[in-house]
C-alpha cells in the first residue's frame, strides 16, 4: 500500500503545472549564475595583472542552491495546500484512509524530488563554473574540485531540507503563505538577527541556522562566511535532519487528529 501511495503522489506531482513552473524558475536562475560567471571571466580577462588579484566572486553554485532551496520550499508547501484549496484532500482520504502513510508518501515524493533537483542544479553550476573559469587564478576558485565536492553535495542536500521543512509547516498551518514566510524568516531574517547578539552567542546561535549547516556537516571551513561554525560534523548533520524531519513529524501527528 505504501508503494501505491508513493506512486500516486509522484503522479500528482509530475502532472500539475506548478511543478514545472517552479522547476523552470530554479533552472533559469542556475543558467543566470553561469552567465554571471561568463561576465566575471570576461571582465577579468580585460584587466591588467595588478587588478586581477582584487577580483572576488561568490560561488555561483551556492547562489543557485539558494534559489533552488526557495523554489523547493514553494514546491513543498504547494504539494500540501493545493489539495486543501481544491478540496481534493477529501477525495484522497476517501481512497486512502490511513493518514500517516498518506502524509509520509507525500513527504517522500516531495523530499526525493527536491533532493534530486538540488544535487543536479548545484553540481551542474559548480562544474560549469569551473569549466568556464578554466585555469584562470581567480581568487576563491583555486581549490581542487575534489576538495569542494563534499560542500557542494551538502548544499544540494539542503534543497531537500527546505522542501521538507516547508512541507511540514504547510501541513501544520494549512497555508502556503504562512509556510513560505516562515521558511524565509529561518533562511534570511534569523541569521541577521543572531548577528546582532553579543559574542559568543552570535556565532553559537548562527551556527544552527539553515545556511550555516552544509559546510559544517562535511567538516569544511566556513570561517569566511557570515555564519557561525562551532558545530562538529555529526551535530551539524543532525541539525539538518531535524529541520527536515521534525516539521513533517509534527504535521503527521496533527493530521491524524483533526478534520480534513
Amino acid at each position: 500500500m505504501m508503494l501505491d501511495a508513493v506512486a500516486a503522489e509522484w503522479l500528482k506531482l509530475r502532472t500539475v503545472r506548478s511543478t514545472y513552473i517552479i522547476a523552470g524558475v530554479a533552472v533559469v536562475f542556475a543558467i543566470l549564475a553561469l552567465l554571471l560567471t561568463v561576465q566575471v571571466v570576461s571582465v577579468w580577462d580585460g584587466m591588467p595583472a595588478e587588478r586581477r588579484a582584487r577580483v572576488r566572486m561568490a560561488e555561483p553554485a551556492i547562489l543557485a542552491g539558494w534559489i533552488a532551496g526557495l523554489c523547493a520550499a514553494v514546491l513543498g508547501a504547494v504539494a500540501v495546500t493545493s489539495e486543501y484549496r481544491s478540496g481534493m484532500i477529501r477525495t484522497t482520504l476517501t481512497v486512502m484512509q490511513r493518514r500517516a502513510p498518506l502524509l509520509a508518501a507525500k513527504a517522500i515524493v516531495v523530499g526525493g524530488a527536491a533532493l534530486a533537483a538540488g544535487l543536479m542544479i548545484t553540481f551542474s553550476v559548480f562544474l560549469g563554473t569551473r569549466l568556464i573559469i578554466g585555469d584562470r587564478p581567480i581568487t576563491g576558485f583555486q581549490t581542487a574540485i575534489s576538495a569542494e565536492l563534499p560542500g557542494i553535495a551538502a548544499r544540494g542536500c539542503l534543497v531537500g531540507v527546505y522542501a521538507l521543512l516547508a512541507f511540514g509547516l504547510a501541513a501544520l498551518l494549512r497555508s502556503t503563505a504562512g509556510a513560505i514566510v516562515t521558511v524565509v524568516l529561518l533562511w534570511y531574517i534569523v541569521p541577521i538577527a543572531t548577528g546582532f547578539l553579543p559574542a559568543p552567542w552570535d556565532e553559537r546561535l548562527s551556527s544552527f541556522t539553515l545556511d550555516a549547516l552544509p559546510e559544517q556537516a562535511v567538516g569544511m571551513d566556513n570561517a569566511d562566511s557570515v555564519y557561525g561554525a562551532v558545530l562538529p560534523p555529526p551535530a551539524a548533520a543532525a541539525v539538518m535532519l531535524a529541520y527536515a524531519l521534525l516539521p513533517p513529524a509534527a504535521a503527521m501527528l496533527a493530521f491524524r487528529r483533526r478534520d480534513a
